[in-house]
Formats: C-alpha cells, structure tokens, sequence
C-alpha cells in the first residue's frame, strides 16, 4: 500500500494579493505545532530564506492544538490568513469540520516527507520485524504499541502495518511522540513507530531496537534500518508530508512565485543537510504533482480508515 499523510503543513497568510508587487508587506507563516518540532524548524528555516530572496520579513507563527485544525480553521474562515491544518487525516476521521482542503487551500508545493521508524525495547526478545510478527501471532492481543495519540500518524501506521501482518496488537495513546517514544524505553509497551530524530540516538545506544523504517527506500538518516518492504511487505510505504499552502483565490502568478523560490531554497546544499539531519526527505515536485498527491491521498487515506477502523477522538 502506497500511502503518504500530509500530516503537517505551512500556510501563509498573503497580505496584498498582487501578483506583480508580492509581497507587499510582512508575510505570516504558520505553522501548526509547537516551537521545536518538525513543522517549526523547517518553517523557520524556509521563512528566513524567503526573507533572503523577496526583501520582506517571513515570520513564523506557531498555532497549535486539534492536530492542525484550530490552524487550518484560520485559513479557511479569516481573510487573508493560512493555513491547511492536517489535510488528509483530519477530513476522514472529523467529517463535521469546517474546512475543506480541496475547496479551501490553494497548494503550493510539498516541501518534505518525514518517515518513522519501527521501534521496540532492547528487552523485547523479538530481534527482526519477522520475529516480532511471529510473536504477536503466537499470542494476538499480548503485544501492545504506543503512539503520540488517537489518529496520529504513528497509530495510523502500525494500524495499517498490523493489518497487513494480520496481528492484533493492544494500542496505547500518549500525549505525543516524545511521550511515547519514553513509553518504549521503559518497556510500557512493545513497539512504536516514531520520526528519525526522537529514537536514533537510543538506536545507536542499543536501547531500542529498529525493525523497520516506513517508507520504500532506507534514509540517510539512519541507512542501517531496513524497510518494511526488503523484509517481506512490498509496496508499504507510509510518511508525513509537510507542504506550503495559501488561502483559495490566491492568484496564480503569486503561487508560482512562491513554488519556485522553495524549489530553489530546498535544494541549496545547507538547506538540504540540515533537512536530513532531521530526518525529511526531499518532496519538492511543483504545485501541480502537490495538488494531485492531495486528492488522491485524501482517496487512500480514506480506504485506509475503512480498512483498519481507526476512529477520531
């Protein structure tokens, strides 16, 4: 299965919306999470680079809570404000919103796809993701998994993975990803998909043991943990995707300015290391390819509610 979550993403509010003199003024990006994750970083790495190339401040505006909503919520009913929130976890699993990310956001581009990595204790006697499918068949429902909470992408994942595995697992919420990756290490539960960062450290240290990583190809991050797909399950391939979004009605000319500087920036050597070092993958691919990715994600991401039954808080 082939599914990618835009999980976080940017949007900008655009002030004054001519084509020929964008940008006017003071251009807020906002990103829907606290100070220090991903989506911060990477934003206010964008941002002081599009200040370098436009001679306007970019400034980050942080806008946590509701897993992206309370910040897509500005964009879709405040003029001139944005951001997409979560665009393809929240529409299937909160259907009452009051936003829509196809009629509501004008796409950008992508910027990045941050995949996780499959975790267990060092006590956990299972040593490789085929004997930890073993383990979880011999006795269905002993093993548990935690992650950063109901619909998060590390529940979504392991739900998914478990579904192709054909093993039932116990699911544990904490209240986020460095809570749960505490949870692992401590032996609370058995097994946790977490982002590159959190875990590579007690990788390298021994302390948690790597199953698997999401996506198809091994990161540079961390080339020592095999995929999912080189040991036994072809085609799972499960990532965040962070883009760049505006509010509906931005005029063309504005989004193709702004697509082609990010285009430039995220392949600037200094840029892209510092990426990698955070565990993203380069998605650059133009507003187009980002605007289908959409539909179509929302598409399977929605067949894979129905296969797994995840439900929303």
């Amino acid at each position: 299965m082939r599914l990618f979550l835009a999980f976080f993403t940017f949007a900008i509010s655009l002030g004054t919306l001519a084509q020929d003199t964008y940008p006017a003024k003071t251009v807020r990006v906002i990103a829907p999470a606290a100070p220090g994750g991903n989506p911060d970083v990477l934003g206010r790495m964008l941002g002081a680079r599009l200040a370098d190339m436009f001679g306007k401040p970019f400034v980050v505006e942080n806008v946590p809570g509701a897993g992206g909503v309370v910040a897509a919520e500005l964009l879709a009913h405040a003029a001139l404000l944005g951001d997409s929130g979560n665009l393809a976890i929240n529409p299937v699993l909160q259907p009452k919103l009051n936003y829509s990310p196809l009629r509501d956001f004008a796409f950008i581009t992508a910027l990045a796809a941050l995949p996780t990595i499959m975790v267990a204790p060092a006590s956990l006697p299972a040593n490789s993701l085929a004997e930890f499918v073993a383990a979880a068949k011999a006795k269905p429902g002993a093993l548990s998994y935690g992650s950063a909470g109901t619909g998060s992408i590390h529940h979504l994942t392991m739900a998914v993975f478990a579904s192709r595995a054909g093993i039932e697992m116990l699911h544990v919420p904490y209240k986020g990803g460095s809570a749960m990756v505490t949870a692992v290490l401590a032996g609370e539960v058995q097994a946790g998909w977490s982002g590159i960062p959190n875990v590579l450290p007690h990788i390298r240290s021994g302390r948690l043991k790597a199953f698997a990583i999401s996506t198809p190809r091994r990161s540079p991050s961390a080339p020592e943990v095999p995929t999912a797909a080189e040991q036994g399950f072809p085609g799972f391939d499960i990532a965040t995707v962070i883009g760049l979004q505006a509010r509906a009605g931005t005029p063309p000319g504005v989004i193709a300015r702004l697509q082609a500087a990010v285009a430039k920036i995220v392949r600037e050597p200094a840029f892209a290391e510092r990426m990698t070092a955070l565990g993203m993958e380069l998605r650059e691919d133009g507003t187009e390819n980002y605007h289908r990715f959409m539909r179509e994600d929302l598409a399977r991401y929605a067949a894979a509610v129905k296969q797994t039954g995840v439900k929303g808080e």
